[in-house]
């Protein structure tokens, strides 16, 4: 063979997946006892023309050694780039260029085969070959590819292939013989990860970050400032992320993500392996961890190569991944990296993460996560669907799909329930630009905004389809502006609630209004229940309870805040937080109704006035405080309260008598802010006293000094002085002139 590496290879696929390793080096009687276990003619072999892979040893001294200790040679590590493919039909010698073609047509199709890299072994007696081959591509990536695309591809029916990186076949070969129970390690008790929900001030924690620090702080209103709990440089190498219940939080390296938790001392709960990780994304129960990488192809025509796991997050085992192109994970979705939507995978069934979900081309993938396979193993097939979406609460499936033939056949909403794939409703509409898709956060309610045509196709105006999810066959209500030309800035469901806002009209002061799925008694019909006229507002923020919302005016509206009870429809404060970038509403409102805090923040988008601001939900500001290069603010969430709904609602009922303890500590807490005011008062006073005392001292002792700069003159006050007007002449020019008498 050319290749000394590709020389090693055959030998050891001679011997049928001979380790690649050993630990001892294998005298000569060990060599012939596995040459004749195996079947193997060592007089056939030219084992002079046997090479060890660069970089390997094998537990073979060399000679050489010696002479290049002192050397600093870099190796080329592994066989990553070689796959194994089993299960391909055994011919004669005759048959073998065509086998061999076949082979290679496959795959060259997915990356670039090295000269000489398709390697067949046969039989030296017969000369068939043995069923299985070796291809070495000029990387790792293409490896990768060709096993994700080709494990299971059947050539007939006979002929399933089986491809598995070279690299594994030493771990299949390690398997025993015999199976042995694990060993069973002792229980060791680790840290209460929701001590942090049981802080005696039921304060929250949040996480900011800084140039290179990360802190994890209290939000302690009562003291007006926060309070550090944990904090580290350099934690991550890009963003951190909490878990939607707040158990986790997650840190993204180069070498891949990390979770911590614990409510003062933050350790490292598990590592999950993915170099070069860019993007993560849990699932809502927290049990499953989703990361993504990409990686430019060596072909600059070709798109980037793209890499998904999902992992456990308790164990940090693998549990499936997905691996191919960027043009294949692009469609549908408006975030993410290179030309990639994020995120890609979209989860359903609730809390329980029983379903995933992703849009491929013309079909909707959905998978349990069971066996982390397809429901029947089959996707649901939907000619151009561009956008679907979860119900919060049940495992129903929106999708939308657009027009088609020029408008011949209408776009269309539909919902789909899992994992029966049963259409459970459709709505077909006409003339239609864009639809997007807005769930409530109990899935009682989907509304679709749907951009149509004027008759002239030169200009667009909007409205809704509002669906009664609940309700029995459905029923779908039509909702239109009073101005139908009327843009449409931004759409908000109230939490947990039945009313929805709309910010419509055209900048720089559009109108906000405000709509509620019942009208009166009629809980079965839409209302509106006011308008709000010219506001500078851009974006809807609402309490995670409901009844309070803030309409902010962020960017280009340089931070305009109202602060609006929908309740009573009315304004409690109208402020400012100037360039403010983000607006985050405090957890504790998610599964009560009480409302405390939210946050605007300055990130370093802006050069100026990094830093955030702390607000009550009425729009009173309560502290402030200004950092360098921020770059993040996240609350840390809350997961569900285990209160049933009858006492959550004897709680509200009864507040006044469970607060008076409350109140009673806010009462001491103030008498000692007011007694800490006043000793700093006490301590500005004195020092004020000192420093005039200090300025008298120096004022004695420059006394004849100052006598003598003024001639004498002894009395420091100005009253005793006598004024005096002294008259100086100065002769300031003088000329001569001669004049002539004639």
């Amino acid at each position: 063979m050319k290749n000394p590496r590709h020389s090693f290879i055959f030998v050891s696929a001679s011997l049928h997946y001979l380790p690649t390793s050993m630990a001892d080096v294998m005298s000569m009687e060990d060599i012939q006892a596995t040459a004749a276990r195996l079947n193997v003619d060592l007089d056939s072999l030219d084992l002079d023309s046997v090479r060890l892979p660069a970089g390997e040893t094998f537990g073979v001294i060399s000679d050489d050694d010696d002479l290049k200790k002192e050397e600093d040679f870099e190796f080329e590590e592994g066989f990553g780039n070689i796959i194994v493919v089993d299960n391909l039909p055994v011919v004669p010698k005759e048959k073998f260029e065509k086998l061999e073609g076949v082979v290679r047509k496959i795959y060259s199709q997915i990356g670039v085969i090295k000269e000489g890299g398709l390697w067949m072994p046969t039989d030296p007696d017969t000369g068939k070959t043995q069923g299985y081959c070796f291809i070495e591509y000029n990387t790792p990536q293409e490896a990768e590819l060709a096993k994700e695309k080709t494990h299971g591809y059947k050539l007939d029916r006979s002929h399933i292939f089986s491809v598995n990186m070279f690299d594994e076949i030493e771990k299949f070969l390690k398997v025993p013989e015999e199976w042995a129970p694990p060993e069973s390690k002792p229980y060791t008790p680790g840290e209460n990860l929701q001590k942090w929900l049981m802080d005696e001030k039921a304060r929250d924690q949040f996480v900011i970050r800084a140039g290179s620090d990360t802190e994890v702080l209290w939000n302690d209103a009562r003291q007006s400032k926060p309070e550090l709990v944990y904090k580290r440089s350099y934690w991550t190498e890009s963003f951190v992320q909490w878990s939607p219940l707040g158990t986790y939080l997650a840190t993204v390296h180069r070498q891949g993500a990390a979770v911590w938790g614990g409510a003062t001392t933050f350790n490292r709960l598990m590592r999950y392996q993915h170099s070069q990780v860019k993007l993560i994304d849990f699932s809502p129960g927290e049990r499953f961890l989703v990361t993504y990488s990409s990686q430019e192809p060596s072909n600059p025509r070709d798109t980037h190569r793209v890499v998904i796991n999902i992992f456990d997050v308790r164990s940090g085992k693998v549990m499936r991944d997905f691996k191919g192109s960027a043009d294949e994970f692009a469609i549908g979705g408006t975030g993410g990296v290179s030309g990639v939507s994020w995120p890609v995978f979209r989860w359903g069934g609730g809390r329980e993460d029983k379903y995933f979900a992703r849009i491929g081309k013309n079909a909707v993938s959905v998978y349990e996560t069971e066996t982390f396979g397809l429901i029947d193993k089959k996707s649901i097939k939907v000619e151009n669907v561009i956008d679907f979406s979860w119900s919060p609460t049940d495992s129903i499936l929106a999708l939308f799909v657009p027009e088609l033939g020029g408008g011949n056949q209408p776009a269309r909403v539909s919902l789909v329930q899992i994992p029966s794939k049963q259409e459970l409703r459709q709505k077909n509409l006409f003339s239609v630009s864009d639809c997007k898709l807005y769930w409530q956060s109990n899935g009682e309610y989907l509304a679709v905004k749907v951009e149509r045509y004027t008759k002239t196709k030169k200009s667009t105006y909007t409205g809704f389809e509002l669906f009664r999810i609940k309700e029995r066959d459905i029923p779908i209500e039509v909702l239109e502006l009073e101005n139908k030309n009327d843009k449409i800035i931004a759409f908000a469901w109230e939490p947990k609630g039945h009313r929805f806002a709309v910010i419509h009209g055209d900048n720089p002061r559009p109108d906000v209004s405000f709509y509620s799925m019942r009208s009166g008694t009629n809980t079965g019909r839409v209302s509106k229940l006011t308008t709000l006229k010219g506001k500078q507002a851009n974006a809807l923020f609402w309490s995670p309870g409901g009844r309070f919302i803030i309409l902010a005016g962020l960017k280009g509206f340089n931070g305009q805040l109202e602060f609006y009870n929908v309740d009573e429809l009315e304004t409690m404060a109208q402020a400012e937080h100037f360039m403010a970038t983000d607006v985050e509403w405090d957890p504790t409102g998610s599964y009560d109704s009480i409302m405390r805090y939210c946050v605007t923040a300055v990130t370093s988008v802006h050069e100026m006035e990094n830093g955030f601001n702390v607000w009550s939900f009425n729009g009173k500001l309560l502290y402030r405080i200004l950092k360098d290069h921020f770059f993040q603010f996240l609350w840390r969430p809350r997961p569900p309260s285990f209160l049933t709904a009858e006492k959550e609602e004897e709680i509200a009922k009864n507040l006044k008598k469970y607060s008076k303890k409350y109140e009673a500590e806010d009462q001491d807490v103030s008498m000692l802010l007011s007694e800490q005011d006043r000793e700093k008062r006490k301590a500005l006073k004195e020092e004020w006293a000192r420093w005039i005392s200090e300025w008298k001292r120096l004022h004695e002792e420059e006394k004849l000094e100052r006598q003598k700069l003024r001639d004498g003159e002894a009395s420091d006050e100005e009253e005793e002085y006598e004024a005096k007007e002294v008259e100086v002449e100065e002769l300031l020019d003088v000329s001569e002139e001669v004049i002539s008498f004639d």
